[in-house]
């Protein structure tokens, strides 16, 4: 008996046991293409633009188009070796998806402010700033580039990561019959990791738990996306404020 939670009302829910084709190797695969593409944009930069900064454009670019292209590659996996999001990564976006997204996001948002000011205090303020946050640092962006970066950090970024990790990976580690505790535990840590930001990576790991509760008591991705995007306001908010130079860095 799995167990996996099951709601016999929701057609997704209904479904026994997946069918698709794909299981950690597609994550790898997809980790690999996020990797790539950042190398890429970046190769490109330096070697035609070899001694500019980091404009507004290209700091769009490199935090959007890797995350974006890894969730299409997600996406295409589903649909070339499996039944689609719906049912291989569990999407749905009902009312109780969003009432229990909202629910972990400000348990999130509240326990994550915490440990960020504990952890702020412990190694430093410039330590402690996020990879899109020291890109903006002390650097004033034009208005459109600073709100499509708002817009990314808050909405479009959430749903690209809960693509690749609360659904691809988690359901390729759940096709290999691992416990849904250990499925939430791997799942996080490997959310925190991924994230290639080694001194904020314990910080990341709580930003982590309450999004993936969600996705663990819902057994769908919607509430998750919605748990990510409002513990992700705030920071979209201040990278936003420090971009067009209303709030210092």
């Amino acid at each position: 008996m799995t167990d996996t939670p099951s709601v016999l009302a929701d057609p997704v829910e209904a479904v026994p046991e997946r069918t698709h084709r794909w299981g950690f190797g597609a994550f790898l695969f997809v980790f690999a293409i996020f990797v790539l593409t950042a190398v890429m944009i970046g190769a490109f930069v330096g070697a035609f633009f070899p001694n500019a900064g980091p404009s507004p454009t290209v700091i769009v670019v490199g935090t959007v188009v890797p995350t974006v292209v890894a969730a299409c590659v997600t996406l295409l996996v589903t649909k070339l070796r499996g039944n689609g999001p719906r049912i291989d990564l569990r999407w749905s976006m009902r009312g109780e998806d969003i009432r229990a997204g909202f629910k972990w996001g400000f348990i999130g948002l509240l326990v994550t402010t915490l440990a960020a000011f504990v952890w702020t205090s412990v190694v430093g303020e410039q330590n402690a700033q996020s990879a899109i946050g020291a890109l903006v640092d002390n650097q004033r962006m034009p208005i459109g580039p600073a709100i499509t970066l708002f817009l990314f950090v808050w909405l479009i970024g959430p749903v690209c990561e809960e693509l690749i990790y609360r659904g691809l990976l988690w359901g390729a580690l759940e096709r290999l019959k691992w416990g849904r505790w250990a499925v939430f535990c791997l799942t996080t840590v490997i959310f925190a990791v991924s994230h290639l930001e080694p001194l904020r990576t314990s910080l990341l790991l709580v930003i982590g738990i309450p999004i993936g509760l969600a996705r663990l008591f819902s057994g769908r991705l919607g509430a998750s996306i919605v748990a990510h995007q409002v513990n992700n306001f705030l920071p979209a908010l201040a990278v936003l404020l420090v971009a067009l130079g209303v709030m210092p860095a």
